[in-house]
């Protein structure tokens, strides 16, 4: 075992990591996430956690967890200690690190956003407080034309100069391209991999921007595994869930990873606002998503208006091409709620409180104040506490006594 990761972390890779044996180690299979989703929430109903498991006298534990897991599997799985070790110094000689949602330094976004879906672990190389930072997620697809890489890497410089981060995949074509806009710019790059952080992790392209603490690679997967589909797939609502808001550059047409990362954003996820790129040569896939909710990219042309792009104040804005009469700009959250008139329709309000419920819900990753909350989202007392007393009525939110203030609730931040 290893000091510098914390007992739980220990015990979460043990239960859930291949330490190099890939998928399964000996005859015992690696806990799947929905395995380890139930028995993290078991763990918590009878107030225990993951490195209990590994105490002196934890066999009484593993017993009691016997209805969601065979003992047997997790004593195999917990004994394991020898290959953590290897492992562990495999990724230090690399600089990779390791944080478990147990971890206080585990991203308060993907907690917030993804609740217990948020992966169990994250390895990562770079400064991990980036992924704290926000900013534009920027997607598309590996092979585009030198057009569109030129006009993502201006994007990316675009953004460098707000301080926020550009969020991608790391894949070449439009992801490679939007990071690299962003760190030659002097700006912020996150890159969430699907496979291969130990190679990503010693990429001359990448140690520039990472020894100078402004490039973070990160990813929810072992990091010697190589390119799978699947993960591919189930990292992109972690990039979403990143950002203040996303930009896709291209996709091909009901399929490819991109295409079913802004699907899945815009019909189930909505972590934050969808763009589709509005100039430039015109894309049946683009169109389609705008279909499905996206927006057509503003094209800010200064600082404060793409600052105000993150902070869901598309009204500031000019779109380059005009709404449809029956769909106008959206406007800020409070100006909708000084300027709709109460005959509005029960769609306007749905829109207009899902803007708060995504502002409040990654305001509150510390819990606040009524005033404070009102303050940030420059309304009266009164209508914020309409909407904090809706956000309790469906779970979202609580309200504590002391101090007296307003928290996500215990599941929005689960592990």
């Amino acid at each position: 075992m290893n000091g510098s990761l914390s007992p739980n972390t220990q015990a979460i890779l043990l239960l859930t990591a291949p330490l190099l044996t890939g998928r399964k180690s000996g005859a015992v299979e690696l806990l799947s996430p929905a395995e380890y989703r139930r028995l993290a929430q078991h763990l918590r109903s009878i107030q225990r956690q993951p490195a209990d498991l590994m105490a002196s006298g934890s066999g009484e534990l593993s017993r009691e967890c016997a209805h969601v897991l065979d003992p047997s599997r997790l004593e195999r799985l917990l004994g394991r200690g020898f290959q953590l070790s290897q492992a562990i110094e495999r990724w230090q000689s690399r600089a990779i690190w390791v944080v478990s949602r147990a971890d206080a330094a585990y991203p308060r976004r993907l907690k917030a956003r993804l609740r217990e879906a948020a992966p169990p672990v994250l390895y990562g190389c770079g400064d991990a407080p980036l992924l704290e930072v926000g900013g534009l997620a920027v997607v598309g697809s590996r092979e585009v034309t030198d057009e569109l890489i030129a006009y993502t890497e201006q994007v990316g410089a675009q953004v460098a100069e707000t301080g926020k981060a550009v969020i991608s995949g790391g894949a070449r074509g439009v992801d490679q391209a939007a990071v690299r806009g962003a760190v030659n710019a002097g700006g912020l790059g996150v890159a969430m991999l699907a496979d291969s952080l130990e190679k990503a992790a010693v990429n001359r392209d990448y140690r520039g921007a990472i020894m100078d603490g402004r490039q973070v690679l990160a990813s929810p997967f072992d990091p010697g595994s190589g390119f799978n589909v699947g993960h591919a797939m189930q990292r992109n609502k972690l990039i979403y869930a990143l950002a203040d808001c996303a930009l896709v550059v291209n996709a091909d047409l009901e399929r490819g990873g991109t295409w079913a990362g802004a699907v899945e954003q815009l019909s189930k996820l909505h972590f934050c606002p969808v763009y589709v790129r509005s100039t430039g040569d015109p894309s049946a896939a683009l169109d389609a998503l705008t279909a499905k909710g996206a927006r057509p990219w503003p094209n800010p042309t200064s600082t404060h208006e793409l600052l105000a792009l993150f902070a869901g104040e598309p009204q500031v804005l000019a779109v380059s091409s005009p709404p449809e009469p029956s769909l106008p700009v959206p406007r800020s959250p409070v100006a909708m709620v000084r300027e709709t008139p109460q005959a509005a329709s029960a769609t306007a309000a749905d829109q207009l409180f899902a803007v708060v419920r995504a502002i409040v819900r990654e305001y509150l990753a510390v819990p606040r104040k009524e005033k404070e909350i009102a303050v940030a989202l420059g309304v009266s007392p009164a209508q914020a506490r309409q909407w904090l007393q809706r956000l309790m009525q469906e779970g979202t939110i609580e309200k504590r006594k002391k101090p007296a203030c307003f928290a996500l609730t215990e599941a929005r931040l689960f592990e």
